[in-house]
């Protein structure tokens, strides 16, 4: 028969109460009776049920983790990284991640996903760009939001973000040292905080060499940053510039985009352009030529999401911390240097 944390509570001697206690890692009980309960729980071999942690804790041992439906069908390699990085960590400090998908629109009075409304959730992190009426709609809850990738106008939310600045500038400086002047930008979703730092790391990467940045060079709209949205942009792009030698695509979905205009448009890869995406995916070997890009620690990126959300939790503080990743470089075969 199963043991039961009654069953501990009487090997050990103490009330159920102080087993639960232990369970929950509490910092108020004694190293004596910590190691007396572990000591029994061992000899037992006894797993806690979530409502024995719950006894004292009152939590329900379950984390939400919310992403737009289009970006984790559209770009799941990469949103997937960082799921699965949640899900390790939480794992580890034996935690559940309960996933669910939100409407890109969602608008106030939109139902909310059903452990939410059952309230069978301790915090959330959120993943990527979503609409401030998803968020605002949380706030009765009173838990706690880990936002990543993103933050919403209002600020005030604890973020894992990446150093998208330096990324950018990684990406032009690249592009820079290999010779190239005319470096477009192609960029859509624009009014993501993600994108326009980008966009700034271009620019001052380009400031810094002393390159003037011409008309036509800069390709941004506000759709989701997709395949077909890239290779329209390169149209825009080549259209207006065919002087165009080097291309920073804002991240990798949109590269391969523009990567597919410029081979049915007669243009070789890195003969005539150079290249340059920003995530790192795993099918980015697949590509061919395999795409030179910027690397993002997307199992990171879930990882510190769920020790920032669990440190507010076990502390019951409103920390508004800020976590920063860093990026590097991937120089693959997209990208060649030219005569300067």
């Amino acid at each position: 028969m199963r043991p039961t944390i009654k069953d501990v509570a009487k090997a050990a001697n103490v009330s159920i109460a102080t087993v639960s206690l232990v369970i929950h890692n509490n910092e108020r009980i004694s190293t004596k009776t910590r190691k007396k309960v572990l000591r029994a729980i061992k000899e037992l071999n006894y797993h806690p049920s979530r409502s024995a942690r719950g006894l004292v804790s009152h939590q329900t041992g379950n984390i939400g983790f919310i992403i737009t439906e289009e970006r984790f069908l559209r770009t799941e390699p990469f949103y997937t990284r960082v799921f699965l990085g949640a899900e390790f960590e939480a794992r580890e400090k034996d935690y559940y991640v309960l996933l669910a998908t939100i409407d890109s629109s969602f608008k106030e009075g939109d139902p909310l996903p059903r452990f939410i409304l059952e309230r069978n959730f301790d915090g959330i992190i959120i993943a990527g760009k979503v609409p401030t009426t998803f968020i605002d709609s949380l706030l009765k809850y009173k838990r706690p939001i880990v936002l990543i990738d993103f933050i919403p106008p209002d600020g005030g939310y604890p973020n894992v973000l990446i150093n998208n600045i330096k990324g950018g500038m990684l990406a032009t400086e690249h592009l820079i040292n290999a010779g190239h002047k005319n470096i477009a930008f192609i960029g859509g979703e624009i009014s993501h905080p993600s994108i326009m730092e980008r966009l700034r790391g271009y620019n001052l990467a380009l400031e810094k060499a002393n390159i003037r940045n011409g008309d036509g060079l800069i390709v941004t709209n506000d759709e989701y940053l997709s395949r077909q949205n890239g290779y329209k942009s390169a149209g825009r792009l080549f259209n207006n510039r065919k002087d165009v030698t080097a291309i920073f695509a804002s991240n990798n979905a949109t590269a391969v985009g523009v990567m597919q205009y410029i081979k049915d448009n007669g243009y070789k890869i890195p003969d005539d352009v150079s290249l340059v995406g920003f995530d790192d995916v795993e099918a980015d070997l697949l590509i061919d030529p395999p795409l030179t890009t910027i690397r993002v620690p997307k199992v990171e990126m879930g990882t510190e999401a769920v020790r920032l959300l669990l440190d507010i939790l076990n502390n019951k503080s409103n920390s508004t911390k800020s976590t920063v990743v860093q990026v590097e470089l991937i120089i693959r075969e997209s990208t060649r240097a030219i005569k300067k």
